[in-house]
């Protein structure tokens, strides 16, 4: 598309030099022709005066008839004078004026000649220009300055390519941010892990040491120290894995495999995974829904971010609370909602709920604060979202799945 608004705009250019160059000559040429014609008439006005006035007898219609006959009869009159018909002019200022006209027509091929080389001199010296700015933009782009602007809007060939320059330029930039951010969020991932495995690592140690040193340490209490460390085994097994799923998501190497999926099947699998937990706290979860809604997702990875969401509202249940988990489908989206009753989240804590590692206020001691961040992430990526609502007396958790 470029290339042919360059190419219009190169030849609506040389069609008005043309024109104009045209235009010239032609001016010039009309001039020539009437300054011979009025020379020519003159002299021939005064010859036929001078034929009246001594051969009155000669009718003027015989004179007119005599200059415009077509027929000519070659004499030789003038050659006695040195002046040859085919060859010379009889009237001496034409001769003149056809010098001057030659001088004239020299001087404007000569001039035309000029401005096209003062054109092109100016259109190289424009792009000579361009072509330094060019380089010293790509020069400051060596130097890792992404800080150029260039705001100037032509077709022409070096402005197009200042424009990809500038393109280039912005993508680098993004690209350089990113490289930042990430090795930020790198920084803290780490840092986070090494928080969040600290804790766990250091009560394995310590209860280890203890079974060491205490050989006759009773079997009862011995008992639970291996099940503390077999606890937080767990915690710290859930950690990684959670870590390495949100890792792959980071990278962009998860494929998920979509197909229509009854809501009632994610939501029943879900809460089959967080049934134990359910028991132990005396939790019930109360599910309701259209038998027949349907959502077009990946179903494991869908299971996943439901279960880590109810084991969420578990968690911060009450011994014999409950929870509700309803479901339906309609013309725009698909819809999954959870609701605890456990009395709200904190508002200083709710903008921060799916952020990786927060721990709110009421997080329970085995909470790692990865399960609702890695929830987001899938649902996002499986083209749904997630909010939140909460009150003083529970929280509710919305996801929508919108329509392709």
């Amino acid at each position: 598309m470029k290339n042919k608004v360059r190419l219009k705009k190169y030849l609506l250019l040389s069609a008005f030099i043309s024109i104009c160059i045209l235009s010239l000559f032609l001016i010039i040429r009309v001039y020539e022709y009437k300054t011979y014609t009025n020379n020519f008439n003159n002299k021939l006005d005064m010859i036929i005066g001078t034929i009246k006035e001594k051969y009155p007898d000669i009718s003027d219609t015989e004179i007119i008839k005599i200059i415009n006959n077509e027929e000519t009869t070659a004499t030789d009159i003038f050659k006695q004078y040195g002046i040859e018909l085919d060859k010379d002019s009889l009237i001496l200022e034409n001769n003149k004026d056809f010098t001057r006209f030659l001088i004239l027509d020299g001087i404007a091929f000569i001039g035309i000649i000029f401005g096209l080389i003062g054109l092109f001199l100016i259109y190289d010296r424009k792009k000579d220009k361009e072509l330094a700015q060019i380089t010293k933009y790509i020069e400051e782009i060596n130097r890792k300055n992404y800080s150029l602007k260039i705001d100037e809007i032509s077709e022409d060939e070096l402005s197009i390519l200042k424009n990809e320059i500038y393109k280039t330029t912005i993508m680098l930039k993004e690209n350089a941010d990113n490289s930042l951010k990430d090795k930020i969020n790198l920084k803290k991932s780490l840092e986070d892990i090494s928080h969040q495995l600290k804790t766990p690592l250091t009560s394995i140690l310590v209860i280890l040491d203890n079974l060491i040193d205490d050989e006759d340490m009773p079997k009862e209490v011995r008992q639970d120290f291996i099940r503390d460390i077999k606890r937080e085994v767990s915690s710290i097994n859930f950690l990684v894995q959670s870590i390495l799923k949100l890792s792959k998501f980071d990278s962009n190497t998860i494929i998920f495999i979509k197909e229509n999926i009854l809501l009632k099947d994610i939501v029943n699998e879900s809460v089959k995974n967080v049934s134990m937990l359910c028991d132990l706290k005396n939790v019930d979860i109360e599910v309701n829904g259209e038998s027949k809604a349907k959502v077009n997702c990946d179903f494991m990875w869908e299971v996943e971010a439901v279960t880590n969401i109810i084991k969420n509202c578990v968690e911060h249940s009450n011994n014999g609370s409950k929870i509700t988990v309803n479901f339906e489908q309609n013309n725009v989206y698909s819809s999954i909602i959870i609701q605890d009753f456990a009395g709200g989240i904190d508002k200083e804590d709710l903008p921060h709920i799916f952020e990786r590692f927060y721990k709110g206020k009421n997080a329970s001691q085995d909470s790692v604060g990865i399960g609702l961040a890695l929830a987001k992430t899938i649902i996002e990526n499986d083209n749904g979202n997630i909010n939140v609502e909460t009150d003083n007396i529970g929280t509710k958790f919305i996801i929508k799945y919108f329509a392709l």
